[in-house]
């Protein structure tokens, strides 16, 4: 790889953990969404910090932020832009939205109504907007970040499928251990820290490092390994919808920007084992009696990952490619 990947990451992960205590694993994940040019989605209980992550990841990458906090009364135009007539020159002009700076981060995704959350799924998809029969490509790097409260169902708007699955990782927070509770109350005593946070790297080292990502080597016996692994969770029975073919491309590419970030050019099976849970979890549908039971989608994961034979391959599958 041409770009040191884990360096960067080590400054992303310094810069965002001066605001986010105890959550090294969690914030890697965000990180390896960004490698990976796919969209995160945070989703926790209320006062876990889940938007402070957000913020703090998005400072520290030094690429251009805009906030948006979806409610029910917001419209899609308010999302992508609109066309506002110019009685001087007799034209429409296109007034850009927020979806068109390089990080957005939504928060609430699910408090928009359905109409207005379709409003982010030619984006996230194909990196563009159609308005009025106009395309309009964004800007690179772009990914979304979007927060979600599980449990206040009360004026929320659950998200469709379609837009779950565009979302390469699901990352929740939880609670911290008690003596880490402790130093982040000394951390935010006086004022916060993000008002500190200053760009580690730039959009165009992302974009390099993005790249170079790609770049690393997966053995096939790998490959076959994180499909079987997919497709186990579409043939599992108390499943109703497995993990889908971007399911399968969000696992190698994880993958890949877990070694980079690990210092490594090629894949191991642990790299695999370590996102699938993130990656796979929120793609998974469970049969309506198997949630009765008490079965949650990542425990359906858990169980394919346990219970798939690994294969047996590393650097010398590397070196011999």
């Amino acid at each position: 790889m041409s770009l040191d990947v884990q360096d960067m990451c080590r400054r992303l992960l310094a810069s965002v953990g001066t605001v986010i205590v105890g959550k090294e694993a969690e914030i890697e994940l965000c990180i390896i969404a960004l490698l990976c040019r796919g969209h995160l989605l945070i989703e926790d209980v209320p006062g876990t910090g889940k938007t402070l992550l957000a913020k703090s990841l998005a400072r520290s990458t030094g690429c251009s932020f805009e906030r948006l906090q979806f409610t029910p009364d917001l419209l899609p135009g308010d999302v992508t832009g609109v066309s506002v007539y110019n009685p001087d020159e007799r034209t429409f002009e296109f007034r850009r939205g927020p979806i068109f700076a390089q990080v957005l981060l939504v928060d609430e995704i699910n408090r928009a109504t359905p109409k207005t959350q379709s409003a982010l799924l030619e984006a996230m998809e194909e990196w563009q907007v159609t308005i009025d029969g106009t395309t309009h490509p964004l800007p690179e790097p772009f990914i979304v970040m979007a927060t979600q409260n599980p449990i206040e169902l009360g004026g929320t708007f659950p998200l469709p499928e379609a837009q779950v699955d565009r979302f390469l990782i699901k990352v929740r927070l939880g609670d911290l251990p008690g003596d880490q509770e402790v130093a982040m109350l000394d951390r935010v005593q006086a004022d916060s820290p993000l008002a500190e946070v200053e760009p580690v790297t730039s959009a165009a080292e992302l974009k390099d490092a993005q790249a170079a990502c790609r770049e690393v080597f997966c053995d096939q016996s790998l490959k076959d390994y994180a499909v079987r692994l997919v497709q186990r969770t579409r043939d599992h029975q108390d499943v109703a919808l497995g993990a889908s073919p971007r399911g399968s491309l969000g696992l190698l590419h994880s993958a890949q920007a877990r070694a980079a970030i690990s210092g490594r050019d090629f894949v191991l099976p642990d790299d695999i084992k370590t996102v699938a849970p993130h990656v796979l979890g929120h793609r998974v549908v469970l049969r309506p009696n198997a949630e009765l039971r008490g079965l949650t989608s990542t425990a359906i994961v858990d169980e394919v990952l346990a219970t798939e034979p690994v294969p047996m391959t590393g650097r010398q599958a590397h070196a011999s490619a």
